[in-house]
């Protein structure tokens, strides 16, 4: 549970120290890369200085009720995992593809059943939205490019959601992919010419 958290705060562009006698593999290698700060001894209330944000994911609840009223004296933004009544702020579970992120919450009640809809969303959203959001990115800039007015593309947008190019770059049909582009939007819209303006 840590670890998703550390991953999540370092996607956000956060500064993350870790401070554990026990992490994960992942946390290691983190720390190994200079992507974390990792202290690996038992927490100080120490810590908690020139600190914007807490995050307490122990087991032991009564350090975590330690981490909380430190947090809360100092003025921090505190978060208890799975322990509502100990935080001051909420973390909604996250799909992420790219560009598309998909916030879940039950404002604390069942931190359980968001991580099952998480897990739901997951399989529902694959990585071909990520692809599909990069795809519509780089549709957009050559329309611009080209001085067109966005609301007259808006049509040619609809289309190809309609259509559902979401599905056809699942199926990796490159083919079908191209002819729907040059259907909707006509000779320079090859899948392989987009994929070059944004990778």
């Amino acid at each position: 549970m840590g670890t998703r958290k550390v991953l999540t705060l370092i996607s956000c562009g956060a500064n993350v120290t870790v401070v554990s006698l026990d992490a994960s593999e992942k946390l290691h290698q983190l720390s190994n890369n200079g992507e974390i700060k990792f202290k690996e001894r038992p927490f100080q209330t120490n810590d908690l200085d020139d600190r914007f944000l807490v995050i307490g994911a122990t087991d032991n609840q009564e350090l975590n009720l330690k981490i909380h009223t430190e947090a809360e004296r100092r003025g921090l933004l505190c978060n208890i995992a799975d322990r509502p009544k100990a935080c001051n702020f909420i973390l909604p579970s996250i799909v992420n593809r790219g560009d598309l992120i998909v916030a879940i919450s039950t404002s604390g009640k069942s931190p359980a059943f968001a991580k099952k809809l998480r897990k739901q969303l997951e399989a529902e959203f694959g990585d071909e939205y990520a692809e599909f959001l990069n795809l519509m990115g780089a549709i957009r800039k050559k329309l611009l490019s080209q001085d067109h007015e966005p609301e007259a593309h808006k049509h040619l947008f609809e289309q190809l959601i309609e259509r559902d190019l979401v599905q056809i770059l699942r199926d990796g049909d490159t083919d079908s992919i191209n002819s729907l582009l040059h259907e909707i939007l006509g000779e320079g819209y090859e899948l392989e010419f987009l994929k070059g303006m944004y990778q």
